[in-house]
């Protein structure tokens, strides 16, 4: 049997003991009720058959599962399943015998949830942990190759030369390779800065005018056209950008006597933009139209206008709200790849142009990842050097949000 196939038998096999075991402990309760007042429900006290059977059999799986993965001990699969479903049915023909009238079901059943909950809340912080020190180590290692300081301040990105440096064939005559990432922060942040001016100023206004002039009927049929634009597939917007966008920038620059390449800043932010509008326009709608209705009524019984209502009382009350739709909309920008490599092109390039190329930190990074380039190769390792860089930046911006977030959120609650 293979891996799969025992996983199968397992949940088909747990599944109708679940069902059975529910039964017994309601059947039991409600044949112990009919004495004595119970202290839970007796459906209660079937769940908590339930949990006693399922929870063992599932310690047994985790168990032995974790002592495979780790080498310790290789027990046979079909092993593993008879015991835990064994195991499984000792606790449910134990659990059958504690139940009694007196029995806290109900609070042993809410003590299982809590300790669930947390686990989750655990596994979470504990995947995060996990992704950063993935990071932070393979990022250590670039970091012993390349000066951290030469890397962030650097302003040249030339790591042509680095697979001989991988490789340990460099030579005395070969130029060696630079690893400045200030070119692609800056083009991360320049084509972001430019979808943003499209993005925010767009997406705000769509959700005031579903919020607080369109009609219930209007807002229904405005609000899943704008999401529509959330379900295209990037590639699809790079498509866009490369075909369309583009040679219009072009054109316009020339029409202007501007110079303008033809992979350029502006074309990938200005779709990159669009492709955020339906993130900021829909959140920032729900935030809105939450704002309680006393408030306006409020503000218009003083004798204020509808605009300055919703420039006065509704934008700041739904202001922490609005920063958060925004900063969703900055992480969906820095994290874009497709439209960038297919309109703004690989060139790592430091300007305030935004008519030029430039490139982005998740383009290097698929840059960096992908190729015959051997793990070891301050090429690939610079991959996690710009990864590393790139996630204290967010969680910078995530700090920060959180300030304007609570400080308007005390304003105004």
């Amino acid at each position: 049997m293979t891996t799969a196939d025992i996983i199968f038998v397992f949940i088909a096999g747990l599944l109708p003991l679940a069902w059975g075991a529910h039964f017994l402990g309601t059947r039991q309760a409600e044949s112990a009720g009919r004495k004595v007042a119970l202290h839970s429900r007796p459906g209660q006290y079937g769940w908590f058959a339930v949990l006693s059977l399922s929870l063992p059999a599932l310690v047994v799986a985790v168990v032995a599962s974790l002592l495979s993965l780790s080498g310790l001990y290789q027990p046979p699969p079909t092993m593993i399943l008879i015991a835990s479903l064994l195991v499984g049915t000792g606790g449910l023909v134990l659990s059958i015998r504690a139940i009694q009238p007196a029995l806290r079901a109900r609070n042993l059943i809410e003590k299982v949830i809590r300790w669930m909950l947390l686990l989750a809340a655990g596994l979470s912080i504990l995947t995060t942990l996990g992704i950063v020190l993935s990071v932070l180590f393979e990022a250590i290692e670039f970091f012993h190759l390349v000066g951290f300081w030469d890397f962030l301040t650097g302003t040249e990105w030339h790591p042509d030369t680095a697979f001989l440096q991988g490789a340990g064939r460099a030579a005395e005559g070969v130029a060696k390779p630079q690893f400045g990432s200030v070119p692609i922060f800056a083009g991360t942040l320049m084509i972001t800065a430019i979808a943003m001016m499209v993005a925010l100023p767009v997406g705000l206004y769509a959700a005031i005018f579903m919020s607080e002039y369109a009609s219930p009927r209007l807002r229904g049929w405005l609000k899943p056209a704008l999401e529509i634009l959330a379900g295209i597939p990037t590639v699809v917007y790079g498509f866009f950008a490369a075909i369309t966008i583009s040679p219009l920038v072009v054109q316009m620059a020339a029409f202007l006597g501007i110079h303008s390449d033809a992979t350029n800043a502006l074309a990938p932010g200005i779709v990159m933009g669009v492709m955020i509008i339906p993130f900021i326009s829909s959140l920032s709608d729900d935030v809105l139209h939450s704002v309680p209705q006393a408030l306006r009524e409020s503000s218009l019984a003083l004798g204020t206008t509808k605009a300055e209502t919703i420039r006065h009382i509704v934008l700041p009350a739904a202001m922490p709200g609005i920063v958060s739709a925004a900063l969703l909309g900055i992480s969906r920008a820095i994290g874009e790849t497709m439209i960038v490599v297919m309109a703004a092109g690989l060139r790592p390039n430091l300007t305030w142009n935004p008519l030029e190329g430039m490139t982005t930190v998740t383009v290097r990074i698929v840059d960096a990842l992908t190729g015959d380039q051997a793990f070891n190769s301050p090429l690939t390792l610079s991959a996690f050097g710009l990864g590393l860089v790139l996630l204290v930046m967010t969680m910078i911006l995530n700090l920060i949000s959180l300030s304007v977030v609570r400080r308007f959120r005390m304003k105004y609650e």
